[in-house]
């Protein structure tokens, strides 16, 4: 018998709020589920790490300065939002899972404006493909889904199918904001890094499923093999995907959109030899010698200022220049280059966004990327470059490092420092170095991300219970003072209600809510028992009354677990106070143990500290960080400055009922609440700041960019 989970998205879960509750689907279900979220994500990052690429060759190519424009744009729109794209995809799939056999997933491709029909008919062609190659996989996924689902499926459901996951992928950059012909090319790239291996998603799920005993007689489709993928792949994408040549074509390009910017820059590098006139030009290949002796030499702090790249290259050009007595200078490409390169490492050195440790260890691969830079110009052209990539993994894993109890021994520092190392002391020109130390540090990010993620959705579950008790509560302690407040009532029965019906009536809240009988018959319960200690004219009546009254109270304390002795103390209270209300007597006769009491303030339940759950008050000067506060998403990094030492951490929940936003520190526990207007507050007062977590390679170079033109204007 399958076991029964509660189909809770992690991936998506880490990038939102509060969501609507999910139904129950067996374990095995979400197995096949969390396993294909995670090839669809590597797809997408896929697509998006090329799809820069594709985009600047194509302005490259383009013949009007209106194309090129576009392209262009269309670039810094997906640089901007791919993250929110991968998201949002991955939230719509999981959200489609959770409804799997009651959406169908072509529903919004259905309009008949012109761009509607045109994307229609790309999508049928791409679905027609996969289904050509991997239809008998995906039939087979099918059916095995219907096995363990309560409800009918059919193939147009299948939350797994091409067309459900193209719809998946419109959706999710519905407002992206770029044209019919960029929106086609990413539907291309969609093809071809998403969908050319899908047939290993259905396999995998065919697998587990079988494997499992869900129709194990099933013969397997017949996989496609690597080779067949890398074929159809280059079909797809034919005219589309630039080759080595054309992407160190496209970097070429773009240092010669640069010179204008540079040429005013240049005698800055080595200035004693490149103010020589007479002075010859050393080789890229002379000069990538130097670099390679001298990023041994790389200091291990980066507070040294005795190591200034220009400076050391002076002097060994100086040192040259007399061994061969001919004056020597670095040509006038590659100190445009050193110089570009160097404006993006001081920007990296400047960078507070990152833990200063880690900086410092970033800050030293200089060299080694100044080397690949000048062998290689596709760095700046290609977002997938293996040391483009590299910079940015270890700059995003490192936004939220902070010096714990082990101080600099910490996992992650020491992988960087065996990364900085081995490339300081091994790379010389073979950029496959890179290639190999991206994929190891991939894999360890991805694992520790993974640990992560699942200690979040531990803080977000607990957080969410956290806010439904407080709601709970409130609800039960207005429901008590609106029966008690201000009445004079028996003593005993006020301690029972406050002390021991409140558990009654926050468990039918919690576990059956406001509108439920359970909720109502509790509060009922609890009306009679007033009304029954009330002077009676009819005794008659209260006698109908109380046997029933009896065992709902003995029923509600039983289920909250109140000690026998005292449950038994309070009925015979009980039974007294009913004679006297039957005697009609308006006093307690005779016993101190039913003295009567005036409840004159409100009744408040023993809670935690809700100091966070403040309502909100709009104040006009800090209506700017309320925006800011209030368009935080889920994921968002900030850094606290009010304690001893800064503490990063990132949004791991909204509880909207309550107005708390709830931090968590890299591990995922959580380490801060606020609420809407205190986190405004802090940020208005400098005590916390937000920090940027965009790619760290493209924030540095934007920036350059910009300086460079603000000094020409100049």
């Amino acid at each position: 018998m399958q076991k029964e989970g509660k189909v809770v998205p992690l991936a998506a879960a880490i990038d939102r709020g509060a969501r609507t509750p999910l139904p129950c689907f067996p374990v095995l279900l979400l197995q096949v589920r969390d396993k294909a979220a995670l090839q669809l994500r590597q797809g997408l990052q896929a697509l998006f790490d090329n799809a820069d690429d594709t985009l600047f060759e194509m302005a490259d190519r383009a013949v009007d300065r209106f194309d090129q424009n576009l392209y262009f744009e269309a670039m810094r729109d997906l640089r901007l939002k791919r993250k929110s794209i991968e998201r949002g995809f991955l939230d719509i799939f999981y959200d489609t899972f959770a409804r799997i056999g009651q959406f169908d997933p072509l529903g919004q491709l259905g309009e008949k404006n012109k761009a509607q029909m045109e994307r229609t008919v790309a999508v049928d062609g791409m679905v027609a493909r996969v289904l050509s190659r991997d239809g008998v996989a995906l039939e087979q996924l099918g059916k095995r889904l219907q096995c363990l689902l309560p409800r009918s499926f059919d193939e147009q459901h299948n939350p797994f199918g091409p067309a459900a996951l193209c719809t998946y992928f419109l959706d999710a950059g519905r407002n992206l904001g770029v044209g019919l012909r960029v929106k086609l090319i990413l539907l291309k790239l969609f093809e071809r890094y998403v969908l050319r291996d899908i047939d290993v998603l259905y396999a995998e799920a065919n697998q587990l499923l079988a494997a499992a005993g869900v129709m194990p007689e099933l013969q397997p489709a017949p996989r496609r093999r690597a080779e067949d993928r890398r074929l159809g792949s280059r079909r797809v994408s034919a005219n589309l995907e630039p080759d080595a040549r054309a992407a160190d074509s496209a970097g070429h390009a773009f240092m010669r959109s640069l010179e204008g910017l540079l040429v005013p820059c240049r005698g800055r590098v080595a200035p004693r030899v490149q103010a020589a006139a007479s002075a010859q030009p050393i080789s890229t290949a002379d000069l990538l010698r130097l670099l390679s002796h001298l990023q041994h030499y790389v200091p291990a702090t980066i507070d040294d200022d005795d190591f200034d790249l220009g400076q050391q290259l002076e002097q060994l050009l100086l040192r040259v220049s007399v061994r061969s007595g001919t004056r020597r200078r670095i040509a006038c490409a590659d100190e445009d280059m050193i110089y570009l390169v160097g404006l993006l490492f001081a920007y990296i050195a400047a960078d507070d966004n990152l833990p200063l440790s880690l900086r410092a260890l970033v800050v030293r691969l200089h060299i080694p990327l100044l080397k690949v830079a000048l062998l290689d110009k596709s760095l700046f052209s290609r977002a997938s470059h293996p040391a483009r990539r590299l910079l940015n993994e270890i700059a995003a894993a490192a936004i939220g490092w902070e010096t714990g109890s082990e101080g600099l021994r910490d996992s992650l520092h020491l992988r960087v420092e065996r990364i900085v190392q081995r490339l300081l002391n091994d790379f010389t020109e073979d950029a496959g170095l890179f290639a190999e130390l991206l994929e190891d540090f991939l894999a360890f990010s991805q694992d520790e991300r993974r640990r992560n993620e699942l200690l979040e959705q531990r803080t977000r579950d607990a957080e969410e219970g956290r806010a439904r008790a407080l709601q709970a509560r409130q609800q039960v302690q207005q429901a008590l003072n609106q029966r008690l407040r201000g009445h004079t009532l028996p003593q005993v029965v006020v301690h029972m209600l406050v002390q021991a019906w409140s558990q009654v009536l926050l468990l039918a809240w919690l576990k059956h809510g406001e509108g439920s009988q359970a909720w109502q018959q509790a509060l009922a319960t609890m009306d009679t028992l007033l009304a029954s200690i009330a002077p009676h004219q009819s005794p008659q009546a209260l006698l109908q009354q109380v046997p029933g009254l009896l065992k709902a109270l003995r029923d509600g304390l039983a289920s909250v677990a109140l000690d026998s002795a005292a449950t038994r103390e309070f009925f015979q209270q009980l039974e007294q106070l009913h004679l006297r209300a039957c005697e009609g007597a308006a006093r307690p006769v005779g016993s101190d143990e039913l003295a009567e009491i005036l409840v004159a303030e409100d009744i408040v339940l023993a809670i935690a500290d809700e100091s966070a759950c403040a309502p909100l008050h709009q104040l006009d000067e800090q209506a700017a960080e309320l925006r800011l506060v209030q368009r935080l998403r889920i994921g968002s990094w900030v850094e606290m400055l009010d304690d001893d030492e800064p503490l990063r951490c990132k949004l791991v929940a909204r509880i909207d009922s309550s107005d708390r936003l709830v931090f968590a520190n890299r591990t995922g526990m959580k380490v801060r609440e606020w609420n809407t207007v205190s986190l405004a507050q802090a940020l208005r007062r400098g005590a916390v700041r937000l920090l940027d977590d965009g790619l760290l390679f493209e924030r540095a170079l934007e920036s350059v960019l910009q300086g460079l033109r603000q000094q020409q204007v100049l």
